[in-house]
Formats: C-alpha cells, structure tokens, sequence
C-alpha cells in the first residue's frame, strides 16, 4: 500500500461578497500532526504552492498549541512553499486523501474538474476519501463506477446550517454543505454547534467542524492500518 497521505487545501483567499477565506489553520494543523508520524503527508491545491491560510483562524487558534506550532514549523513551511497543484498529483501515490475546511473550499473546488477527476480517482480505487468542517464540499461532484454520488445513502457530516448561522455567514458561501450532502442522499449526522462529531462510512469519512479534525485524521489512520 501507498506510504504517503495527501492533504488539499483550497486556493480561494476571497469570498464572493469580498470577505477573506483560505483554509482553517487547525483542521490542517491537528490532522498533520496525526498523520505525519506514521504516513509522508504531502500537500496540494489547485493553484500549487502557498494556498491561503485564513486569517481569521489564525486569530482565532492563537492559543492552540498545534496551530502555532504548524505556522512556524520549518517542514510545515517547506511543504507549504511546494505544495503540487492539483493536476500534478498522482493518486496512485497516496493511500488517503484529506480535504481541509474554511470557506474557500465551497468556491474553488466543487466544480475543479481537475479536483473531481482526482478525487474520483482515490474513491474508485477503494481509497480513503476524507474531508472536515467544509472540506466535504470538494466532493459533492465525486460519483462511484456507477456514477453515484458516494454521498447517496451514506452517514456522512459537515459542518452545519446551525453553526453557519451562529457565525452569520450563510449568506457568504454559495451552498451550505449539509444541505448538499443531504440532497446528494447522505444519511446526515451531527453533534451539537461546535461539538466534535466524526462519521465512518466505510472509505467515506468525515468531521463536522475545528473540534473534529484530530479525531477525524486519528480514524483516518485507524482504518489505513486497519
């Protein structure tokens, strides 16, 4: 089996209505440091090297030990600074793919036809397809051999209409994700706002927000070595 774990981050750093976006420093920062002590992590996003981190997660984690340490960890750096594009990955790499959240993946990456072949590619070859928080919007375009949606009758979450709302930002995305995946025919699951909550179906899986991302990288591992 493939040695090595990628991990997708968005390349949007502006929303539509002009807000800043980028992926969300600690569902990238605890699932590497889940990750890379037994797997290579590599890093990719469609535009390449240097993705976006949101600035507002940055504020936000500033006492989170991980996420400060992610933002000035040298190999952390290196791989940010040499992130592949999303065209330059080979899927037969990589035993797993990782979707991180912010809102920027609900822009850049649902209709990346490069992103949807990439992502079909990991599903179809029975791979781990994993996405948190807003993560799981990379793949609501991603279809089985029969050409389903691999949401359709599966457990699955995301992050929520309710904690959109808390925020006072579900006018700022396109869609909102849980309602997607439920249109897509998930079997939709979810903790409380905030709450870690983490989904197996199977190679499908999934966390709801921030607080699921470790738990969410730790089932990852728990299934490639299963």
């Amino acid at each position: 089996m493939a040695s090595k774990i990628l991990i997708v981050f968005t390349s949007c750093d502006k929303l539509p209505n002009g807000a800043e976006a980028g992926w969300y420093l600690p569902e990238a920062a605890h699932p590497y440091y889940a990750l890379s002590p037994s797997f290579t992590v590599d890093f990719a996003s469609p535009k390449g090297a240097n993705p976006p981190v949101s600035q507002g997660s940055v504020e936000l984690f500033k006492e989170d030990a991980e996420s400060v340490e992610f933002l000035a960890d040298d190999t952390v750096k290196q791989k940010l600074a040499s992130a592949k594009r999303l065209s330059e990955v080979n899927p037969d790499d990589y035993a797993a793919v990782f979707y991180v959240g912010g809102h920027g993946p609900c822009i850049d990456l649902p209709d990346d036809e490069t992103n949807i072949k990439l992502a079909n590619a990991f599903w179809r070859a029975g791979k781990i397809v994993s996405a948190v928080c807003h993560g799981p919007a990379a793949l609501v375009k991603i279809t089985d051999a029969s050409g389903q949606s691999i949401f359709k009758g599966r457990c699955a979450t995301c992050f929520t209409v309710a904690e959109e709302k808390i925020l006072g930002t579900v006018d700022a995305i396109p869609f909102q994700p849980e309602e997607t995946l439920k249109e897509l025919g998930a079997q939709f699951e979810n903790a409380g706002p905030f709450e870690s909550r983490v989904v197996v179906d199977g190679q499908l899986l999934t966390g709801q927000n921030p607080a699921s991302s470790r738990a969410l990288a730790e089932e990852v591992l728990k299934a490639l070595k299963g």
